[in-house]
């Protein structure tokens, strides 16, 4: 459970830091090139979820992950049974969606300012949670290969 809650307390804290920063330093549409045509950070305000899907639903959103925290906090005995790769991922996922809950109450929209110019722009809290949802998903792998070999 420690290696879970320092991986949430972590992620939370990169992430709010790395929102004060762009928008303290940064003009709400900046863009700032870092390596020019591939990425920049570009300050955005996201009223949706992945890609602004459902703009304007904050209260969906809010509902939503309130309900996933809730699940994980309610399963703490299990997360502290599971393995080391597993307790990582559910850290950087719960991390991740703290830090965009907090901008969904506060600012009704999240705060975005990765932008690989390919890919819509997001934040450190959607790399935790897709990291963390890979790591589940490498995990849930991991095991299924295991069954299989204890089966052959």
């Amino acid at each position: 459970m420690f290696r879970f809650l320092v991986i949430l307390l972590v992620t939370v804290a990169l992430d709010l830091y790395s929102k004060f920063i762009v928008m303290n330093k940064m003009v709400l549409g900046e863009s700032i090139p870092i390596w020019t045509n591939i990425f920049h950070f570009t300050y955005i305000q996201n009223p949706g979820a992945a890609f602004g899907m459902l703009a304007g639903k904050t209260w969906f959103f809010v509902v939503i992950t309130s309900l996933v925290l809730l699940g994980l906090a309610v399963s703490y005995r299990w997360i502290n049974k599971a393995g080391v790769l597993y307790q990582v991922a559910l850290g950087l996922v719960a991390g991740g969606a703290i830090g965009n809950l907090r901008d969904r109450i506060v600012y009704t929209k999240v705060i975005d300012f990765l932008d690989f110019r390919i890919w819509p722009v997001f934040n450190l809290a959607d790399t935790a949670i897709c990291i963390g949802v890979a790591l589940i998903l490498l995990d849930a792998l991991r095991d299924l290969k295991k069954g299989k070999g204890d089966m052959a």
